[in-house]
């Protein structure tokens, strides 16, 4: 039986929304996108730590120290350090943004609906489901070509098909991924868990592997490819910046697990416990493996699957590519698929749920892998190189993410000073409004002037830094507007401060 009115419980510090009538019966409101109940949020310090190990092993992870070297012309040292000094710094809108989902237990789009608008929030869902499927495709890929010589040693007479023994792997890989987000939160929790110390043992056992065959000294000696006499501020922070933007897009999304948070000091811990130094470590051992690969296969291989794949040895090669295939999916499903999958729903709650939402991210996902795809199968080729895409993918999204970053911190903490009226984050025409202008002005300024600066060349600096120059002026104008053209803020504050009054 429930009320008619739905209301806000204080449990020892977590929110929990107890659903009436009117939340229930709304067209913004389904089962899967509802306030997690505070007996659901179960995940310690430990399972958010393997969350961010499962999640940062991968094969983009380790090919960042080469992409870093070869694109933005820094030595082995200056990337190795940008990559430890990014994810320092991506922390603090990583923590900032969690504190929403683990207080009230709203994931990702609902927060939004506090700074976007309720309706508005689908424009920067839809941003970030959009790279988020650009990610799954991407890492399905790596995945697909795992299965691929996975099947090709178990199995000699697979290795004819050649890109289309990909292209099926891919196919066959992407259902997997799918198949664990559909299952729910507590079947990634599970993965991840398993994944993250069978993962980090794999790194350990690779860096051992390769650590005689190179000489870190010689190494960290070699010249940036940067023109001689170049200053290094420049190429370094253009670097430093899209390493940001890596994991600019979970910087958003985080609500969607630190709703599952037993705590905030859980959430806090356990990120920054599992964050830094395993994305060190493991970009720290592609570049070892990558100087190493000489040696081992009699060639420079930068990609860590291909490299297994080489050696001479099926019984090693199938387990490796076992844990690789494992340490893509821990990746692929909690970091490119959970958050299309709310945002999918965001745009109409009442017709897509959780499986609708992730069979679309899938279908999406493949979409814009088609062109990769089709090369694949042979049907298309290409000359543009593997450090240019993934360096303009990088730069080019961060571009977009950072000012929403910076709309939703200052919308909590100092717009609304972490109170949230939950119940009318669900309902059209009630303490929130359909569309938060402020929000979008925040969002449209930054994102002009890097649309401006690649078109016109003028200010490139403002796309080099994109997530800099984008989070920092989108929370400055957020503020400043919010200020300016909102009392609706003031009114949403004093709705919110009344609810908890009620606790």
């Amino acid at each position: 039986m429930t009320t008619k009115s739905s209301r806000m419980l204080d449990k020892q510090g977590l929110i929990e929304l107890e659903e009436g009538d009117d939340v229930r019966d709304s067209p913004r409101f389904n089962e899967d996108i509802a306030p997690t109940k505070a007996h659901e949020r179960t995940w310690s310090k430990w399972n958010i730590a393997a969350l961010w190990v499962g999640m940062s092993i991968c094969v983009p992870t380790y090919t960042l120290g080469g992409v870093l070297t070869a694109y933005f012309g820094l030595s082995v040292g200056e990337a190795l350090f940008a990559i430890l000094l990014a994810n320092v710094i991506v922390l603090i809108p990583l923590t900032l943004n969690a504190f929403p989902g683990t207080k009230f237990g709203i994931p990702f789009p609902v927060v939004l609906r506090s700074s976007f608008g309720i309706l508005g929030s689908n424009v920067p869902c839809l941003v970030r489901a959009l790279v988020g499927c650009g990610w799954f495709g991407i890492q399905t890929m790596f995945g697909g070509l795992a299965i691929h010589l996975l099947l090709s040693t178990i199995f000699p007479p697979w290795q004819a098909l050649g890109g289309v023994g990909e292209v099926i792997g891919f196919f066959v890989f992407g259902a997997m991924n799918l198949y664990v987000v559909i299952r729910g939160a507590e079947s990634i929790k599970w993965l991840e868990t398993l994944a993250a110390p069978l993962l980090l043992a794999v790194g350990i056992g690779l860096m051992f592997w390769a650590w005689p065959h190179m000489s870190m000294t010689e190494l960290l000696s070699q010249p940036p490819s940067r023109p001689e006499g170049a200053p290094v501020y420049g190429y370094f922070f253009a670097g430093l910046t899209a390493m940001v933007g890596f994991w600019a897009t979970l910087s958003l999304n985080i609500p969607d697990f630190s709703r599952f948070a037993r705590s905030q000091k859980d959430q806090i811990v356990g990120q920054v416990l599992g964050l830094p130094l395993t994305m060190f470590f493991f970009a720290a051992l592609g570049v070892v493996m990558t100087a190493a690969s000489e040696s081992l296969v009699g060639q420079t291989v930068a990609d860590p699957v291909n490299l297994i794949g080489m050696i001479n040895n099926p019984f090693w090669v199938s387990l490796a590519m076992v844990m690789i295939i494992i340490a893509t999916i821990s990746t692929n499903t909690a970091a490119n698929i959970v958050s299309p999958t709310n945002d999918f729903q965001n745009v109409a709650p009442r017709y897509i749920d959780h499986t609708r939402g992730v069979l679309i991210t899938g279908a999406v996902g493949v979409a814009l892998m088609g062109y990769d795809l089709m090369q694949k199968a042979g049907i298309l080729t290409s000359g543009a190189s593997l450090e240019s895409m993934y360096s303009n993918w990088l730069l080019g999204y961060s571009s977009l993410l950072g000012p929403i970053a910076g709309v939703m911190a200052v919308d909590y903490f100092l717009i609304k000073r972490q109170r949230l009226d939950v119940p009318s984050l669900y309902q059209d025409g009630k303490a929130y409004p359909a569309i938060n202008i402020a929000g979008f002005i925040a969002f449209g300024i930054p994102v002009s002037l890097t649309l401006l600066s690649l078109t016109t060349g003028t200010m490139y600096w403002f796309y080099d830094y994109g997530w800099f120059t984008g989070s920092i002026l989108g929370a400055l104008i957020y503020y400043v507007a919010s200020m300016v053209l909102s009392p609706v803020s003031a009114t949403v504050q004093a709705a919110a401060i009344d609810v908890e009054r009620r606790l």
